[in-house]
């Protein structure tokens, strides 16, 4: 086996969920796209295939898939279609802290529901003046009795509307800075809890974003995740394993725009020959297909360290979001630029993807935060 080859098991993931990928969501993702809806053809796919458990705990109904096969899964569905990308990895990120530090019963009451793909998931951090200042959040919950009740607003959250469940951070120590915050699940149907405006967006467009609204929203005691004061170590922990699952979102988007690109290249024909025989276009493909196995590589190895608990995990999971993002951005615009002007219309995939793509530099941390990550660990090191 090489350095870098993956176990037979892995392979086999990834050829299941290429299969399903190509034959059942594929075919509803410019769709999601052009109307702004929800792919629940897609969904429904996914959730009926049962590789929806894969990447979830076995002890919580899941097949007890690590980080690599999550980063796999989210791949192999982002080389299609981002939004339905985007289906697979917000909910395993959503549930992510209630998995880590739930108690037993909060944990069995909502995980195995969401490993089976009856519930969807969020996760709910930024707020209008809270993005990458996650500190500065102040959306409120005050402890009465054996409940808590939450005021406030969130935005930017991916499913809005659409997930049953919500892991909500709410600050409930006003002057205690990041040790004054705690995490919560907020339920669809909890009273005083609603969906706000929803985004129009440049890209995914086939997974909404809005706002969350808490107006003496009432959860019980029993919701709250761990213990109260941890949630930002706990939102902080949830975002070194989801960095490197991000990048290989990117990865997906950047493969899918080259598998295009590099057929279109052999098929077109200009002066009596395949544009790929002309030197300028195939070292482009060639520099494009190089960069996305570099952003692969990386990307497998920070999820081997997430799940191995590695030293410096974190500084290579924001460097492989860094890198491979920044890799999904160049690979699509480049692909567009080799179907000319083909590309630019809708009749081809890649303007999509090239729209998707951009959005995967912005959330789970801007690629400008994680450069400061990087270099704050690295500097840690030297010191």
């Amino acid at each position: 086996m090489g350095a870098f080859e993956l176990p037979e098991e892995y392979e086999a993931l990834r050829t299941a969920v290429r299969r399903l990928a190509e034959t059942s969501i594929a075919p509803h993702a410019a769709a999601a796209d052009e109307r702004s809806e929800f792919p629940w053809a897609s969904f429904g796919a996914w959730r009926d295939s049962g590789l929806v458990r894969s990447i979830y705990p076995a002890d919580l109904g899941g097949d007890g898939g690590d980080t690599l096969t999550y980063a796999i899964v989210v791949e192999e569905t982002a080389r299609v279609c981002g939004a339905s990308s985007l289906f697979v990895l917000i909910s395993r990120f959503g549930v992510s802290p209630i998995v880590r530090h739930g108690s037993d019963e909060l944990r069995r009451r909502i995980v195995p529901r969401v490993a089976s793909g009856e519930w969807q998931a969020s996760y709910c951090l930024s707020e209008p003046h809270a993005g990458s200042d996650v500190a500065s959040m102040s959306t409120r919950a005050v402890r009465d009795g054996d409940h808590y009740v939450l005021n406030g607003r969130k935005c930017w959250i991916t499913n809005a509307g659409i997930s049953d469940v919500y892991t909500v951070f709410a600050r409930t120590a006003p002057d205690a800075g990041t040790r004054g915050i705690s995490a919560f699940v907020v339920e669809r149907d909890t009273p005083g809890f609603s969906i706000g405006k929803l985004e129009h967006k440049m890209g995914m467009k086939g997974s909404p974003t809005g706002e969350l609204l808490f107006d003496d929203c009432t959860v019980p005691a029993a919701n709250l995740i761990g213990e109260e004061g941890q949630g930002f170590a706990y939102a902080m922990r949830a975002l070194d394993t989801s960095r490197p699952v991000v990048g290989a979102q990117a990865v997906g988007l950047a493969q899918g725009a080259l598998d295009v690109a590099t057929r279109y290249a052999t098929e077109r024909q200009q002066f009596g020959r395949p544009i790929a025989e002309f030197q300028g276009l195939a070292f482009l493909l060639a520099d494009m297909a190089t960069r996305v196995e570099a952003a692969r590589t990386l990307v497998y190895r920070a999820c081997s360290m997430v799940d191995s608990g590695a030293p410096g995990s974190s500084k290579v999971s924001a460097m492989a979001k860094l890198f491979a993002t920044d890799v999904a951005m160049e690979v699509t615009t480049d692909a567009v630029q080799v179907l000319g002007g083909a590309g630019y219309t809708t009749d081809f995939p890649v303007e999509r993807m090239m729209r998707d793509a951009k959005v995967t530099q912005i959330y789970e941390g801007t690629n400008q935060v994680q450069r400061v990550v990087i270099s704050r660990r690295l500097l840690e090191e030297v010191r």
